[in-house]
């Protein structure tokens, strides 16, 4: 069983130490003490707590769509030439960068500060595991 120190914890959630102490004692996230009596989260809590509190922004794309990899973010930066533009996003946390004609880069409008989502479609995710020491972080 995966098991994270509150401080682990709160930086997989992107919050602070003190934050999920918060949401620990409001019986929001479950802990319990492990053999050194350290106070840890379990990974299947802490995985649950993630995918009921998931609030994804509002979506600026009012379409119907397949793609079910979508992050709506703010642009950040833009890099064009006469053919070619690099669009950078950040996303929550992610930085997500996409390769597209300057036509489209006009067409839709893109520029810093601009709201867009990102469509990520792959067909390979690549899934790595740390090592066992690397969780008690």
């Amino acid at each position: 069983m995966t098991e994270f120190r509150i401080s682990r914890a709160a930086s997989l959630l992107g919050v602070s130490d003190d934050t999920v102490r918060r949401w620990i004692d409001a019986g929001k996230l479950s802990s319990h003490r492990d053999e050194a009596g350290r106070a840890v989260v379990d990974g299947a809590e802490l995985a649950r707590f993630l995918v009921d509190g998931a609030q994804a922004p509002d979506d600026p794309v009012d379409r119907a769509s397949s793609a079910r990899n979508r992050l709506v973010g703010i642009v950040t930066g833009v890099v064009s030439d006469t053919v070619m533009s690099q669009v950078e996003m950040r996303c929550g946390p992610h930085r997500i960068v996409s390769l597209m004609s300057t036509e489209a880069v006009r067409e839709l409008g893109l520029e810093v500060g601009s709201l867009a989502t990102a469509s990520v479609k792959a067909t390979t995710v690549i899934v790595e595991t740390p090592s066992d020491k690397e969780n008690d972080r």
